[in-house]
């Protein structure tokens, strides 16, 4: 499985591999007094509602047979991953510590625990509403903030429609909030070792890093920055193989 986008460290690509073209952040110029709300806050918080309103709606599309077909994470079902996408809302912090207390201190074997226990004790209907009904909610991961909620769903969305074939496109606004918050130091948390590559996204105006080109459509860059293999045939480059599915 690895680990959960929801734990990536975040922050600013530094200069040499920043994207050709920053979103808007909402920052208040150097010595002015910040807005309030702060704008980019807002934006990325309803950017997270509408994910969430999304791919709830997606799930209540599924079939019996999708819900129990392998995901991106390896060694979790769609069912899997859909469990865990809520784990942050429905525990609260004496609950995930204790749990972590349980799994001896491993992060990684304490989400998989309780993703495959939640799988197994609610419905379908149970998990798809849990991301609806908790569209708002201000849960964040441990570093990375609101950008980093985000990640963990888009990505986790991901997880589940890429493996499926289901044609969802993550909409361009929610997507370049990830791409500008993609980092080496992100890079390398999630296993992903982009030395000596430049990602260039095929439909959007990003690219990432120096070297050797390694192109495809934003959202499969997005899943190889985030530790991910994505099927045959939707990068190219000479090192595409490096992060292709050979299944």
């Amino acid at each position: 499985m690895g680990k959960t986008p929801g734990n990536s460290p975040q922050g600013n690509a530094p200069q040499g591999n920043a994207p050709r073209r920053n979103s808007p952040q909402g920052n208040s110029p150097q010595g002015s007094a910040p807005t309030a709300p702060d704008t980019s806050t807002r934006r990325i918080r309803a950017a997270i509602a509408a994910e969430r309103r999304d791919l709830a709606d997606l799930l209540d599309g599924l079939t019996p047979a999708q819900w129990d077909a392998p995901s991106l994470c390896a060694g979790w079902r769609v069912r899997e991953v859909a469990a865990h996408m809520s784990l942050g809302f429905r525990y609260p912090l004496p609950r995930v510590l204790l749990e972590l207390l349980k799994a001896g201190g491993s992060l990684h074997r304490m989400t998989d625990r309780r993703a495959r226990a939640d799988a197994a004790a609610f419905s379908p209907r149970d998990l798809a509403g849990f991301l609806r009904d908790h569209a708002s909610h201000p849960w964040t991961p441990p570093v990375g903030g609101f950008a980093s909620a985000l990640g963990h769903d888009v990505v986790h969305g991901l997880d589940i429609t890429v493996p499926l074939g289901l044609p969802r496109r993550v909409p361009e606004d929610r997507l370049r909030i990830l791409l500008d918050h993609v980092t080496p130091k992100s890079a390398k948390f999630f296993g992903a070792d982009l030395t000596g590559l430049e990602l260039r996204a095929d439909d959007t105006d990003w690219t990432f890093g120096a070297g050797s080109p390694l192109a495809g459509d934003a959202q499969d860059l997005l899943l190889v920055a985030f530790g991910r293999r994505v099927p045959a045939g939707r990068l190219r480059g000479e090192r595409a193989e490096r992060f292709t599915d050979a299944g």
